[in-house]
């Protein structure tokens, strides 16, 4: 049923080459159904963070991209469910259309950030900061775990609040919309 599922999604991508807010809401099934897709863009935040390389960037740093902006911290336990299911959709889409971008905000000490991705077995995605949530504050951030989808230009189109299985095909079909929206 899963690969039924999967073909008609891939199948109707082509037709929603111009996806509009209507056309991303119908892909949303299961998980997605908590997904809200904003009517228009919505600017995002200029407010630096920190890589985990230690050094200052934004949101800007991945322009041209569709990103997946997820908000987390170690002591989020729907972090912990949700964050297998996101380091699968960077697995199988991730690359020069598409990244998944982890932000972990407010007290989150390196060390265990490290332990927390290694007990759930996650090693394909940032261990970036936000140790003051003034990222978080300028996204609206009520509460975690948050994840964003932001199109090519760094807008806002969709907001999750709460976990998700990230790697479902409504997801993947609602990413692959917006990536083809950024194509055409």
């Amino acid at each position: 049923m899963r690969h039924m599922i999967s073909a008609l999604l891939y199948i109707s991508l082509p037709v929603m080459a111009n996806a509009d807010p209507a056309a991303l809401s119908d892909l949303r099934t299961g998980d997605m159904k908590k997904l809200a897709v904003h009517s228009e863009p919505v600017a995002s935040s200029d407010v630096a963070f920190t890589s985990e390389d230690g050094d200052e960037m934004t949101l800007a740093d991945f322009g041209g991209k569709v990103v997946v902006l997820n908000m987390w911290a170690t002591w989020c336990a729907p972090c912990r469910e949700e964050m297998p299911h996101l380091s699968a959709l960077q697995e199988t889409m991730g690359g020069d259309a598409f990244e998944v971008v982890t932000v972990a905000t407010g007290r989150n000490p390196r060390p265990a950030m490290e332990t927390f991705f290694a007990e759930i077995g996650v090693d394909n995605l940032p261990l970036h900061t936000d140790l003051r949530q003034e990222l978080s504050r300028s996204l609206g951030v009520l509460g975690l775990p948050v994840t964003l989808i932001l199109d090519r230009e760094g807008q806002e189109i969709a907001r999750l609040q709460g976990d998700a299985d990230w790697s479902s095909d409504s997801a993947m079909a609602i990413i692959n919309a917006v990536i083809a929206d950024g194509q055409s």
